[in-house]
């Protein structure tokens, strides 16, 4: 007789927690989950999230990728998405396509690899990023000065 794994996620603020176990100990995983709420709670997110949980020999882990603290609408197109990861404090360095892409499926989105390229170039080209090749010759990604200036709130001084 064969058992069956069953797999839960848990996304709690920024933190994602993959549980897999055997179906026979789905009952005991379920009970230690407010336990794993509670230590995700306690998480900063100044500190990385590659800790991990151990239950019965049943490893939980969570991604060490932090997404910023963006608010994200049903109706909001890729671009709009991408112009406010861009405007937060997660793009001070630049950012690949891949990690791009992870970013955006840590809050759900996955979009193919085609399309989120395709919209960063066409973003580049309309420069509200800058696109341009890093040491090790991938391209890279970075909020345009144009973009930040934009975001940037107008002084009180009056003329």
């Amino acid at each position: 007789m064969t058992t069956s794994i069953t797999k839960i996620k848990l996304k709690i603020s920024n933190a994602e927690v993959d549980i897999e176990c055997d179906i026979n100990n789905l009952d005991e995983i379920i009970s230690h989950i407010p336990k794993i709420i509670e230590s995700l709670s306690g998480v900063s997110t100044l500190h990385s999230l590659d800790k991990k949980f151990s239950i019965n020999d049943n490893t939980v882990e969570n991604t060490s990728n932090i997404p910023p603290d963006i608010i994200i609408n049903k109706s909001d197109s890729l671009t709009d998405v991408l112009l406010k990861l861009f405007t937060s404090n997660w793009s001070d360095t630049p950012k690949k396509l891949n990690e791009i892409r992870e970013i955006l499926q840590l809050y759900g989105l996955m979009y193919p690899k085609q399309t989120v390229a395709v919209t960063l170039l066409r973003m580049a080209k309309s420069g509200r990023l800058r696109r341009f090749k890093s040491n090790t010759g991938e391209y890279v990604y970075t909020a345009s000065t144009s973009l930040l200036s934009s975001t940037e709130k107008p002084s009180n001084s009056t003329l």
